[in-house]
């Protein structure tokens, strides 16, 4: 197929009746998995369609779960930690304008479309929207005299695909009335004009009672310059992951809690004394990709108590003290001390590699996210195939990331993490935005959500439904009462990515022998190219 013949196709599949269009766009719901390169499907629903996924990739940023841990949704990922922390939280509302078109409409079509198709990618999510979400909806809007119809456009496709198909629909002027985008997408998806506050769309949005059920660190995921511009659908937490049966040889505690940086170089210094054990492994290098940033430097980084990213000064940090810091510490990792594996952080495959050592007892202490927990150490061998650890449950331990010192973290915390996480979008050209927004929420609520949670454990944006659904998974709900509270996000910000290429690369240098105050001068060099001069903090 041509260039062209491909974007073609992709904004046809993304703007196939979008938009609140008129006739029924509905196409074929075959339900294997796409070739390499194809859209995926198109599953339309009426009065007695099926419905469900978690919009969004399940539960992490779209950056994904494979890239980042997590992040893109359920690939979350989330994913962060960084940016949106210093953005703080925003109300839902906040005054907006909107006079949403056809709000008292009787006959509605809308569109969603996510990343997840049926029997492939995130199939899960595409059986939540069609055999529970889709129905119940149209049995909602029935009962109120409304008589809707609601079509599910499923991608299955590598994400960076599902958001250029996402964008070209959008810049065409169709795409989806409801679609899922990676959170980290906003600030580019808001600059083009593509999304705009969801105040100023449709009405109501402060009175959904859901809002109180999502905190405000979470609600991060999907605000942008000081105004919320979707729901926060699904997130994830990054801790440090530890083997309490290598802990134990070593001499240190089945429930080991670092306070500080020195506490886990401590750790890791009593567990090289374990033959054939890496004592830790933290993501390094540019071939870790997104790992690297948000498994690994933004973490470390709000540990210092600044985020990357501060959205009232627009600013970057450069080769600040804090950056400096954390590129310090990877240094004690990867130097001469021989606490981390080098190689492993240059290795193409060194995040695989990584995953396989710990779950044969050869790492001591890893940080991930709960995608870690999920797919690839799960004892089903099934699921997680050769990574899989029958004896998880017992072996495996888990604590908070520590700030650089007790109270250095951002907000003067003991105690940070990294999330990723996906939102749900409403699109402004909607032919009926008023609908669309209950869609929305109907998708988020309560309801919706746990019968998500029982295709595909997950970590919710709501606090009841976690609390209600997570109970059997320690883990889970770990991350979802100690450490969402204090979790900060990815900057928002279409400059994000090309900085985060600019951070691997600082980590790559310290790891390969470069002084810690020279890579963060060749890393501001590399800022102020991307993101201009004036845009660069050195303090």
């Amino acid at each position: 197929m041509t260039k062209s013949a491909v974007v073609l196709a992709a904004v046809a599949i993304l703007t196939a009746g979008c938009v609140g269009a008129k006739n029924d766009s509905s196409t074929s719901s075959a339900e294997a998995p796409p070739a390499a390169g194809t859209t995926g499907q198109q599953q339309s629903a009426g009065a007695a369609a099926d419905g469900s996924a978690a919009a969004g990739n399940g539960g992490s940023s779209a950056a994904g779960d494979q890239a980042a841990s997590g992040s893109a949704a359920s690939g979350s990922g989330a994913a962060d930690g960084s940016g949106a922390a210093g953005s703080g939280a925003a109300a839902p509302g906040g005054g907006g304008n909107a006079n949403p078109v056809n709000a008292d409409a009787k006959d509605v079509t809308l569109t969603i479309a996510t990343n997840a198709v049926k029997g492939g990618k995130n199939d899960a999510e595409a059986t939540w929207i069609t055999e529970t979400v889709i129905p119940g909806f149209i049995a909602e809007q029935k009962a109120k005299g409304v008589n809707a119809k609601v079509t599910f456009n499923g991608s299955g496709v590598d994400d960076p695909e599902y958001k250029t198909k996402l964008q070209l629909g959008l810049k065409a002027g169709g795409a989806a009335d409801v679609f899922a985008a990676d959170g980290i997408w906003l600030g580019e998806l808001a600059g083009a004009g593509y999304v705009k506050p969801l105040n100023q769309v449709a009405t109501g949005i402060d009175s959904w009672d859901g809002w109180k059920q999502i905190s405000d660190s979470v609600r991060q995921s999907v605000t942008y310059q000081g105004q919320v511009y979707g729901l926060p659908n699904g997130t994830d937490g990054r801790v440090l992951y530890f083997n309490k049966k290598v802990f134990q040889q070593a001499g240190l505690p089945a429930d080991w809690q670092p306070t500080s940086w020195d506490d886990i170089l401590a750790a890791g210094e009593k567990l090289k004394g374990v033959d054939g054990v890496t004592p830790i492994q933290i993501n390094a290098g540019t071939a870790m990709t997104e790992a690297t940033t948000a498994q690994g430097f933004l973490p470390l980084l709000v540990g210092t108590g600044k985020p990357l990213f501060d959205d009232k000064a627009g600013t970057w940090q450069g080769a600040t003290p804090n950056v400096k810091s954390v590129l310090g510490f990877y240094g004690k990792l990867y130097g001469d001390g021989g606490l981390g594996d080098a190689t492993l952080q240059q290795d193409n495959s060194g995040r695989d590699q990584s995953f396989e050592l710990f779950a044969k007892g050869q790492i001591g202490i890893l940080a991930e996210g709960d995608y870690f927990w999920r797919s690839v150490i799960c004892p089903d061998k099934k699921t997680c195939g050769a990574t899989s650890m029958a004896d998880r449950n017992s072996t495996v331990g888990w604590a908070k990331i520590p700030a650089e010192k007790p109270g250095s973290g951002v907000n003067g915390q003991d105690f940070v993490s990294v999330s990723g996480g996906s939102g749900l979008f409403l699109n402004p050209k909607s032919q009926y935005p008023q609908q669309a927004w209950e869609l929305m929420q109907y998708m988020l609520s309560a309801k919706a959500q746990e019968a998500m949670s029982k295709l595909q454990v997950r970590i919710s944006a709501r606090d009841d439904v976690n609390a209600a659904t997570l109970a059997n998974d320690p883990l889970l709900s770990f991350i979802a009462k100690d450490v969402l509270p204090i979790t900060t996000y990815r900057p928002s910000d279409e400059k994000y990515n090309a900085v985060s290429t600019a951070i691997q690369q600082a980590t790559l240098d310290v790891v390969t022998g470069t002084s810690p105050d020279e890579a963060a001068a060749t890393y501001a060099k590399s800022l102020e190219k991307i993101v201009g001069a004036d845009k660069v903090s050195s303090e």
